[in-house]
Formats: C-alpha cells, sequence, structure tokens
C-alpha cells in the first residue's frame, strides 16, 4: 500500500512536470531556440543521465529485440520529441495539452490491432467522446484567436499517435529487461535518428543571445521534463497497472489552465488570454469524460 501511494506521487509529479512544460518550453520558441535544436538539446542532455545510471546495471539485450529498440528510439524519442516541439511552438499551450490526452486513446487502439486487446463497450464509448474532443479542437485551430494553430495541433496530435505506438510496442521489453536498460538504449537510438535533423539547428543557434530565463528553461526540460519525469514514469510502472499510469495524463490540462492563466491575467501576457475560451473548455471536458470510460470497468 504505501509502494502504491509513492506511485501515485510519482505519477503526480511526473504529470505536473509535463504540463507546466508546455508553457515553459514555448516561452523561448522559436525566438531563443528553434524546435529541433531544442529536442536535439533535450535528448542529448537526458540520455548522458539515463546512461550514467545504466553504467551501474550489468544487463543486456539480445540481439532479436533490438529491432523493437530501434523502432522504439523512432517513435519514442527521436519522431515523438520533433513532433511535440514543432508543434508547440505553433500552436497553444493549452491545445498542446489537450490534444497530448489521445495518447491513452490511441494506446487502446493500437492495443486491438497489435496485442489482440477487447475494446469493451465502455472503452468504445470513451473513444468516441474523447476523441470528438480532440478533433473539435485541431479543426477549431486558430478560428479561436489566440496562439493556436491547426498545423500546429495535427503535429501535436501525430506526436500522441507516435508515443502512443511506442509504448504499445515498448510494453513487451518493460517486462523482459529493467525499464533504465531499455530507455537507455532507446534513448541513445532516438539520438542517432535525430542527429542530422537537429545538428543544422543547432549549428544556427545564437547562444550568445542566452539569458539566465533561457538556459533555466533549457536545464528545466533536459533535467525535469525529461529525465526526472521518464524516471518517476519508470518507477510507477513497476507498481501500478499501466491504465493507471495513463490516466494521469488527464491532469496536463488542468495544469497548462493554471500556468496560461497566471501568465495571461498575472503577468500580463495579453497574447495567452484568448487562448482559454468556451470551445477549449468543452473539448478539455470532452477528453476528460472519454479517459473516465476508457479506464471505468465493465459492469
Amino acid at each position: 500500500m504505501k509502494n502504491t501511494y509513492k506511485a501515485h506521487l510519482a505519477l503526480l509529479g511526473a504529470n505536473v512536470i509535463y504540463g507546466v512544460n508546455h508553457i515553459v518550453a514555448k516561452g523561448i520558441m522559436p525566438a531563443k531556440i528553434g524546435p529541433s535544436a531544442f529536442v536535439f538539446l533535450r535528448i542529448l542532455g537526458a540520455g548522458i543521465l539515463f546512461w550514467i545510471i545504466k553504467s551501474f546495471i550489468k544487463e543486456k539485450i539480445k540481439k532479436k529485440d533490438f529491432r523493437i529498440i530501434i523502432l522504439g528510439g523512432l517513435l519514442g524519442v527521436a519522431s515523438n520529441q520533433l513532433l511535440f516541439f514543432h508543434g508547440l511552438s505553433l500552436t497553444s499551450p493549452i491545445d498542446a495539452s489537450i490534444i497530448i490526452t489521445a495518447v491513452p486513446v490511441m494506446v487502446l487502439i493500437f492495443s486491438s490491432f497489435l496485442l489482440k486487446e477487447k475494446i469493451t463497450t465502455n472503452k468504445l464509448i470513451g473513444i468516441t467522446i474523447g476523441g470528438t474532443g480532440a478533433v473539435l479542437l485541431i479543426l477549431y485551430g486558430n478560428k479561436a484567436g489566440g496562439t493556436s494553430s491547426i498545423l500546429g495541433n495535427v503535429f501535436v496530435f501525430l506526436n500522441a499517435c507516435s508515443y502512443a505506438l511506442y509504448l504499445v510496442i515498448i510494453k513487451p521489453l518493460m517486462k523482459k529487461y529493467k525499464p533504465i536498460t531499455v530507455i537507455s538504449w532507446v534513448f541513445l537510438f532516438g539520438f542517432l535518428f535525430m542527429f542530422p535533423i537537429g545538428i543544422q539547428d543547432i549549428t544556427i543557434t545564437d547562444f550568445e543571445a542566452f539569458n539566465l530565463n533561457t538556459y533555466l528553461t533549457v536545464a528545466f526540460v533536459i533535467i525535469g521534463t525529461t529525465f526526472l519525469a521518464y524516471l518517476f514514469n519508470i518507477y510507477a510502472l513497476s507498481k501500478v497497472a499501466p491504465s493507471v499510469s495513463g490516466s494521469y495524463i488527464y491532469l496536463q490540462p488542468v495544469v497548462s489552465f493554471i500556468m496560461v492563466s497566471l501568465y495571461a491575467f498575472a503577468l500580463g501576457h495579453n497574447e495567452y488570454a484568448q487562448d482559454i475560451n468556451l470551445i477549449k473548455i468543452l473539448s478539455c471536458l470532452m477528453v476528460i469524460v472519454g479517459v473516465y470510460m476508457i479506464s471505468k470497468k465493465a459492469s
């Protein structure tokens, strides 16, 4: 019981970090650093930290499993993070935080096809409601004003699909090996896939223009959003079911709403004021209802 309590705290911490990341990371993109360059630093920095821990764990991956590890690096690290940061640089932090909650829905859909998991009536209703909310938000796009963008929303949605497929294909390996071993290799291959894209942005990044806030933001994304959040999720997944872990993603829109409200009204960032409106609130509620139906056990 005590370990489960700690697992829930870990999940809470990870998703609060993710929710804060939507507004914090966007604050320096693309004015200070391009999305690809940011992802380059994120994967490189967190990857180094993971391999430092991995150096104390003597565990080898079987050759036949490297195919999944390599695909995981492409889907779960390179494509996932590039799509998300490019999407976030174009669209509203609130839009991104709501659309990213499509991950548990997409996991359910991919699991039904690849792992032959049964989709119950409750889950089907949840997919329909939550999916409608996400699609409504994507199509609403920049018609709402503020910092919304249809293209940015599409990028974030593709990011959610990529990460969801990664979770499904990597799940068997998480049971076969220690999670830190799997993630270390996944980040290594993810970095190799991302390198040709990110290195171009890195070479044209004006690091002399960075101020203290820029460096603190980059440090938060590397250490907080990537390294610590992944560690929190790893610990939690060893104690609770994946469905429990997935349900915490729905805290992210709430955190982002709070952060955007703080920026818009308390700190005077008027460009975010229009990001809070009825359509987005309704979309958020539909997604939350959707996940409740998906996680609800069939009676």
